[in-house]
This record gives C-alpha cells, sequence and structure tokens, in this order.
C-alpha cells in the first residue's frame, strides 16, 4: 500500500514533473499540457463536443484544438456519462477506428488518446494510429485491458472508478475518500508495473462514483496525488460538480471550469483534460506566470 503522507504545504513548482515517451519521443509535464476532448457520441453530456460520423466537422475541430494548443485529442466513442447508454463493443469501433485513422493521417504529429474501456477496441486502435489509451475504468471492466497496455508499449491513462456508467452513482460510499482512491489506484499501479507498464497517467475520476461534495474533497486534497509518483491528469470540464454548484448548465460551465482548473494546476495537476483548449491553454499560461518557478 502506498504511505499516504501529509503532503504539507507545497508550492507548485515543488511538484514532480513527469516526462513520458509517447509516439517516438518524450512529452514533459515541466509545464502542464492540455488534452481535447473528441465525443464520437450522440449522448455526451456536453453537446459541444460531440462529432459522431462527421469527418469534416471532426477534422476542423481537430485543427482547431491543434491551433488553440493541444498536445493531445482524446477519442471516445462511449459515453460514460452517469446512467449512459450500453454501446456495443462493434458500434464502439465503428466510431473511433475511422476518426483515428482519419487523424493521425491528416495530423501526422499528432498525440492521439483513446478514450476506452474495452481491451479489443484499445488494441485496434493503437494499430489505427493512437498512442495513448485513456481508460475510464481502471481496468475493472476488461480484465485483459493490462495485457493490451503490456503488449501495446504506449501510455496508460490510469483512471479510478467504482461499478460502471449505469451504476456508479450508487458506488460512493468510501471510509476515507482520499486514502481509499489513492490507495486503489496504487494497488492498479504495482499491478501495471509488474508487467513492465512503465508510463502510467494517474486520473482521480471526478464525477466517477463520486457525488458533488466528494468531487470537491478531491480536489482540495490533489496533493496526495503526488506520493503515486506518476504524471496527473485531471478531467473537471464542464461537469456537473461545476453546474450543479452555480446552478446553472453544462452550456454555462466554461468559467466555473476556467476557475476549477486553475485550482488543479496549482496542486500539481500534468494535464488538463477539456472541452474548450483554448480557455485551458490560457490558464496554464497564468499559472506559469503567478507561480514560483525553478
Amino acid at each position: 500500500m502506498v504511505d499516504l503522507q501529509q503532503p504539507g504545504t507545497l508550492l507548485a513548482s515543488q511538484f514532480k514533473k513527469k516526462t513520458i515517451k509517447v509516439a517516438g519521443r518524450l512529452l514533459d509535464f515541466s509545464t502542464p499540457v492540455v488534452m481535447g476532448i473528441i465525443n464520437l457520441t450522440p449522448d455526451s453530456f456536453y453537446e459541444g463536443s460531440r462529432f459522431e460520423a462527421n469527418q469534416d466537422k471532426l477534422l476542423q475541430a481537430a485543427g482547431q484544438m491543434i491551433a488553440d494548443g493541444a498536445k493531445i485529442l482524446d477519442v471516445g466513442g462511449y459515453s460514460t456519462r452517469p446512467g449512459a447508454a450500453e454501446v456495443s463493443e462493434l458500434e464502439e469501433s465503428d466510431r473511433v477506428l475511422g476518426a483515428i485513422e482519419a487523424l493521425s493521417q491528416s495530423f501526422p504529429s499528432l498525440i492521439i488518446s483513446v478514450d476506452t474501456f474495452r481491451a479489443e477496441v484499445a488494441r485496434k486502435a493503437v494499430m489505427a494510429g493512437a498512442s495513448i489509451i485513456n481508460d475510464v475504468s481502471g481496468g475493472n471492466l476488461d480484465e485483459g485491458m493490462f495485457g493490451v497496455v503490456a503488449e501495446s508499449g504506449v501510455p496508460y491513462v490510469l483512471m479510478h472508478m467504482r461499478g460502471t456508467p449505469q451504476t456508479m452513482v450508487k458506488q460512493n460510499r468510501y471510509n476515507n475518500l482520499i486514502r481509499d482512491v489513492v490507495q486503489e489506484i496504487a494497488a492498479k499501479l504495482d499491478k501495471l508495473n509488474s508487467l513492465g507498464v512503465a508510463d502510467v497517467i494517474v486520473d482521480p475520476g471526478f464525477g466517477f462514483a463520486k457525488n458533488v461534495p466528494q468531487n470537491f474533497e478531491l480536489l482540495n486534497n490533489l496533493e496526495y496525488f503526488q506520493n503515486l509518483d506518476a504524471a496527473l491528469l485531471i478531467g473537471l470540464s464542464r461537469k456537473s460538480m461545476i453546474w450543479r454548484s452555480l446552478e446553472t448548465t453544462a452550456d454555462e460551465s466554461l468559467n466555473g471550469t476556467t476557475a476549477l482548473n486553475m485550482t488543479a494546476l496549482q496542486k500539481g495537476a500534468n494535464i488538463l483534460r477539456v472541452h474548450d483548449v483554448k480557455e485551458a491553454v490560457e490558464t496554464i499560461k497564468l499559472w506559469k506566470l503567478t507561480t514560483l518557478r525553478n
């Protein structure tokens, strides 16, 4: 088990910075980077991120995200919002594989992440051009996932979740939220390390088996995740913890997203996963100006 030490009061410049090998080159997190969200689903919670099967719209949106400063684009074909409908493996593959091929051909230097919890979809996506596997279930929903990650040799985003997208809202009872989440992730890191997986990115899983107060508790205690010695991905973009707290909607949650992304950066985030790339890049620039750097 990881030693959940009290992190104390740390400056952002004191956090460990990570470098991972991806797509044949090193991705340096000494300055945090932005991951743009590409949803190929009709029912993702934020309408502005949906591109479905429209390749022209997909490539146009991707080009704009890259121009705005995104280092990674995360492509998903299965909505994981609470209560989302089940999608077959075939349908998910049909949604993402063509898009990944089109993106890799149009933008050869782009780092593409596939957002899937299915091992076979992940394997095919890597063959199609994806160079990161982003698994919201942290290996819980497909026992073959860790093997595919080890065989593919690509970085793996290990997210914390309990249950499934259909049941996770009922899986939010913890003895100690921060300790439980960190230790559950640590156990999986040990397993991945035993399989020879070197490049793992940790995502605490905001909104996944966590209610609104728990999400804010998680954000307030991100320092503890430094004990895992892994790069930290934070996905807060337009989530219900924002719009429920502000009594607005996902469409009206950009300002709240920016505010919480700044908090995440101050607490050690290495990757911001967002719908709105330009604003996230600007947030990082301002964070750099207000942070003591070595």
